[in-house]
């Protein structure tokens, strides 16, 4: 029971503090599951953002569900992810509103342009954390110096693959390149 609440009241913060979507609360999430409660590595934590991504809904949701699992099973999958919608499912019923009422006032554009370079900080510095863990390889394997350059081809070929085809579905870039890099990691042991 004390587990189950000291999920709760992670994933409240979580959801409470998550301004600007899911990438902005993984700084948040990781804090939370990884350096204060512990119930993460950060290599699971990179799975979990990964795993995340992947599945449909979105990714502070799914992390929730996914930790809540992992550490008190189904119970604790419902409590984190409850917990994770509430502050913001009750905060965008009243923001609607007021935004409803009052989306002419300049002080209201002044606060929204205000807050979109700190959910770019945010979200910056979650890409930052997961690029780190997935570029160095403590292990060794297919590394040189610490950097994983088998991680960095697929990381820059999925980049070039997104970016440089305009069309190019981000569903079949991650099975694309979640393939060769299981084929990748599976034949040459990188």
């Amino acid at each position: 029971m004390i587990l189950l609440l000291k999920l709760f009241w992670s994933f409240l913060q979580i959801g409470l503090f998550s301004f600007g979507g899911g990438y902005a609360a993984l700084p948040l999430i990781e804090e939370q599951v990884v350096n204060i409660n512990g119930w993460l590595t950060m290599e699971a934590f990179a799975d979990l953002v990964t795993i995340s991504q992947m599945t449909p809904g979105p990714i502070a949701i799914n992390s929730a569900s996914f930790v809540g699992m992992q550490i008190a099973g189904v119970g604790g999958a419902l409590v984190a992810t409850v917990a994770t919608l509430l502050p913001g499912t009750s905060i965008i019923l009243i923001v609607a509103k007021l935004y409803q009422k009052y989306s002419e006032l300049p002080l209201m554009q002044r606060i929204l342009t205000a807050l979109r370079p700190a959910v770019i900080a945010l979200i910056a510095s979650a890409a930052l954390s997961l690029t780190q863990d997935a570029i160095l390889d403590s292990s060794g394997k297919a590394a040189v110096g610490g950097i994983n350059f088998f991680s960095i081809a697929i990381f820059l070929f999925s980049l070039l693959a997104y970016h440089k085809l305009k069309k190019a579905d981000p569903i079949v870039v991650m099975l694309v390149m979640g393939i060769l890099g299981g084929l990748g990691f599976y034949f040459f042991k990188l």
